[in-house]
């Protein structure tokens, strides 16, 4: 399993021909019966981004529950009235769902982000739910950071001229702006990297193992975490991996025992032990409190919160890790290509960097076999020249993501309960039976008011089904849902270790040999491989969960299943 959704390939002509998974049912949902499955949204205007930074992310979160009469309606600056669905079921659909769900009222400040940053939603009729893929930028941090290219002349880091001294002062407030808003203690610097993969490769590549050592992470991860074996490796040292449940994450007294097992502090051999914040296609949060039990056995400890990040409050104070991986854009959505790797000082320093580049050197003996690494130990970090062009806009979104993420799990536990909640109850017209199989751990609990953090994350991974319970083509599904203009992703998200934990496939990952393709592994199961993923985030509203049901009652209806299906297939003969 790897990092592209599966390639289409002969299949057979009807939908309902394919042999039925072996697949695992998800848990049973106990909720009362409900009618709600379309949407609306609330939205008034927002204010600019302002020019200075904002408190840490730790620092604005509400101190105490905000008192709300549910009853009341919204205040005018909330109104509804102009986002409203032509659609008289629709409108009835939403009432019935602020009833049953009337904390949404307490997020409308994220209805008015959506008007005032992202209308091109509407204004287009894209649906977008890829969230974990990567965040939608607001049009205003957009105009924040072109207005400020225009006035401004900026130059190479590396130089002493004005320009440069301009963007190393930016590029400076960059680092205190990430700093803060992840309430990293004093000890913690940033090193900037091209995204999360080449933050979680700088410390795979550095990382001191050898024989005697270990490298122990979960089997839900990303391919970058997986790929740090590689070196752990290559120097001799063993790894050993935290098998997953069967709806992702690990179960904390597994993880326990598979690290006590393995390394004690007394050991002198160096251990890694690299923790997923989120999985993402699972949906699972591992408890981070791993990664203090792990430190107090002797690890070095790495957290991938590329997917936690985005929606959850990460306070490195709380949470020492000593080094983080984060993208920005999976944040907010610009600027891609500048992610980094948030570490203690402490921990850099034992870190042995493979070669030295531009940037990274203060002296080069040439010829010779003398350096010396530059004097800030983040330089030592950064090959080349850092995306000076592009780090003002990390200041200015994440003082634009402080301003917001408070709400986020409120409103994101909401939908995904509303959700899930309402493909339940889907059934295809003619068999009656579940279009869909959600496969992805649910939310064990409502959150009720802002602030609250959510056990799970907004990811939603299923499969859709024919009307003899077999899965349906991936392929198939993404076609349809492009269709429909909704933007969702297939395959197995560059995590096969989750994937395959949610599809029942364990077994048959030992079965993989050398120089095996995606093409063979899917002749072995039979049937494409992955899952349809669809994941909420910061622009997400009511209406776009409305959209996406509306989509999975087009495929519960037998004529419309049909059309959809021949329009596909016709696509791929004619491709």
């Amino acid at each position: 399993m790897g990092n592209s959704p599966s390639a289409a390939r002969p299949l057979p002509p009807s939908p309902i021909e394919a042999k039925p998974l072996p697949l695992p049912l998800p848990r049973p949902v106990q909720r009362k019966r409900s009618t709600i499955l379309s949407a609306l949204t609330l939205g008034c205007a927002s204010d600019s981004l302002h020019s200075d930074y904002a408190p840490s992310q730790h620092s604005i979160l509400l101190e105490r529950e905000e008192k709300h009469s549910y009853e009341l309606p919204p205040p005018v600056y909330a109104s509804t009235s102009d986002l409203v669905e032509d659609d008289d079921k629709a409108n009835a659909a939403f009432k019935i769902f602020i009833k049953e769900y009337p904390e949404y009222h307490l997020t409308w400040t994220l209805d008015a982000l959506r008007r005032s940053d992202f209308s091109r939603l509407d204004r287009i009729g894209e649906t977008y739910v890829d969230y974990m893929g990567g965040s939608l930028y607001p049009d205003s941090l957009i105009k924040v950071h072109t207005n400020f290219l225009h006035r401004s002349v900026l130059g190479n880091t590396h130089s002493v001229n004005n320009s440069s001294q301009l963007s190393a002062t930016h590029a400076a407030a960059a680092r205190q702006a990430v700093l803060s808003f992840f309430n990293a203690p004093p000890d913690y610097t940033v090193v900037f990297t091209a995204n999360a993969s080449a933050a979680l490769k700088l410390v795979g590549e550095s990382f001191p193992f050898a024989e005697g050592g270990c490298y122990v992470l979960g089997a839900d991860s990303h391919n970058s975490v997986h790929g740090i074996r590689q070196y752990a490796m290559r120097r001799g040292a063993h790894v050993h991996y935290v098998e997953s449940t069967s709806t992702g994450g690990m179960d904390i007294d597994d993880a326990l025992s598979v690290l006590s097992r393995h390394h004690h502090a007394a050991d002198a051999a160096p251990a890694l032990f690299a923790l997923t914040g989120q999985s993402n296609v699972s949906n699972a949060k591992n408890p981070l409190v791993l990664v203090n039990h792990a430190a107090s056995m002797g690890y070095s400890t790495l957290l991938d919160a590329a997917a936690l990040a985005p929606t959850s409050v990460v306070s490195l104070f709380d949470t020492p890790v000593d080094a983080m991986a984060i993208s920005f854009y999976k944040m907010f959505g610009f600027p891609t290509g500048v992610g980094a790797l948030i570490a203690k000082k402490s921990f850099l320093k034992k870190l042995q960097r493979p070669w030295f580049a531009g940037g990274t050197v203060d002296v080069v003996q040439a010829p010779g076999t003398i350096y010396t690494l530059a004097h800030e130990i983040h330089e030592q970090f950064e090959d080349g020249t850092i995306n000076y062009l592009n780090l003002p806009a990390i200041t200015d979104g994440l003082r634009f993501l402080s301003a917001y993420l408070p709400f986020l799990p409120l409103r994101l536990n909401i939908l995904s309960h509303y959700f899930i909640h309402s493909l339940n109850e889907f059934r295809h017209e003619t068999s009656r039976t579940p279009v869909v199989r959600v496969l992805s751990r649910i939310p064990s609990r409502r959150l009720r008011s802002v602030g609250e953090q959510s056990d799970t994350g907004s990811v939603i991974s299923l499969i859709f089904l024919s009307t003899t319970g077999d899965m349906l083509p991936l392929s198939f599904i993404e076609h349809a849902a492009a269709s429909q203009n909704i933007s969702l992703r297939t395959g197995c998200m560059c995590n096969p270790g989750g994937a395959a934990a949610l599809l029942g496939l364990r077994a048959d990952m030992d079965l993989l040999y050398p120089g095996v393709t995606m093409n063979q592994f899917e002749e072995h199961v039979g049937h494409e491989l992955g899952v349809v993923r669809i994941s909420f985030g910061l622009a997400t509203n009511f209406q776009d969960v409305f959209r996406v049901l509306r989509f999975v009652g087009l495929i519960s209806r037998e004529k419309e299943l049909q059309e959809m299906w021949s329009a596909w297939t016709e696509r791929k003969a004619s491709a």
